[in-house]
């Protein structure tokens, strides 16, 4: 047992690690915006910037957030698979409720340190490119077929949730394709996807933890509101405009967009209260 928590603290520990997990990996919840929430997202940062000087200080204090993490993030990828396969079009409309209900909190979170006329600008630069990026891709009928680049590529944006708080490491891979089968390799135990997945995402790590946070230690507001631009273009694209047709598929969808508002709502009012 680690002697830095009491019992109950370490068992506290754990279940924020699975709130993370499940963050990292559930669309429009991102794991970083939930490590400042939970008040170690400082502790991960310094750890992953400067692993070897700080194993000693700071692993200690983050063994039970990390099982935590994994039995969340491994608990909730089978489900994911399995739902996205049988019910595509509701199940992502759930995600994008969640996205939108988590809009406020990302929101806010962006201005926490103020908005200047550049944090509007870097908002709308991040709209535009990806906006772009993805339709761009749907007019030249671009179509991407997972393999071990392209999951080197979503071990990237996992890590990135982690280490930008706000981008949901689902942002880009749904649009693109690859969200299912990433998490479908996950939940399976696939290795043909754990090791590109993770080699991507320890090069992440390597390359860009001690940059990002010193990014938005230097320009936190810019940052973010740029990451809020990316995260709303991204929702947009992912919309399911065909599932609508019908009636009854039409009444479905909303009230799963309903449902997910409403869960990523009492989520954030949940955090509200734990951060008080």
């Amino acid at each position: 047992m680690n002697k830095t928590y009491t019992p109950a603290q370490f068992a506290l520990k754990i279940l924020q690690g699975a709130l993370i997990g499940l963050g990292a990996v559930l669309p429009g919840i991102s794991g970083g915006v939930l490590c400042v929430v939970f008040g170690i997202y400082k502790t991960v940062m310094e750890f992953l910037a400067d692993p070897l000087k700080k194993l000693r200080t700071h692993v200690p204090k983050l063994i039970p957030v990390g099982i935590g993490a994994v039995i969340g993030f491994l608990g909730i990828a089978n489900l994911l698979s399995f739902l996205l396969n049988r019910y595509p079009a509701p199940s992502v409309c759930v995600f994008i409720g969640l996205i939108t209900g988590m809009m406020p909190s990302l929101f806010r979170e962006a201005g926490k340190q103020g908005r200047s006329k550049a944090s509007w600008i870097s908002m709308i630069c991040g709209m535009t490119f990806i906006f772009a990026l993805l339709i761009g891709l749907k007019v030249l009928s671009v179509s991407i077929s997972p393999n071990f680049i392209w999951f080197i590529f979503c071990g990237f944006c996992l890590a990135l949730s982690v280490i930008a708080p706000g981008m949901s490491f689902s942002t880009l891979l749904m649009p693109l394709g690859l969200y299912e089968p990433f998490v479908s390799g996950i939940g399976h135990m696939d290795f043909g996807v754990l090791v590109p997945g993770g080699i991507g995402a320890l090069a992440t790590v390597i390359l860009f933890a001690k940059a990002v946070d010193r990014l938005f230690d230097r320009h936190y507001s810019v940052a973010f509101h740029a990451i809020v631009g990316i995260v709303i273009a991204s929702t947009v694209m992912i919309i399911p405009v065909g599932s609508f047709a019908s009636v009854t598929s039409c009444i479905i969808n909303i009230v799963c967009i309903v449902s997910g508002v409403i869960a990523a709502l009492a989520l954030d009012k949940f955090n509200s209260k734990f951060e008080d």
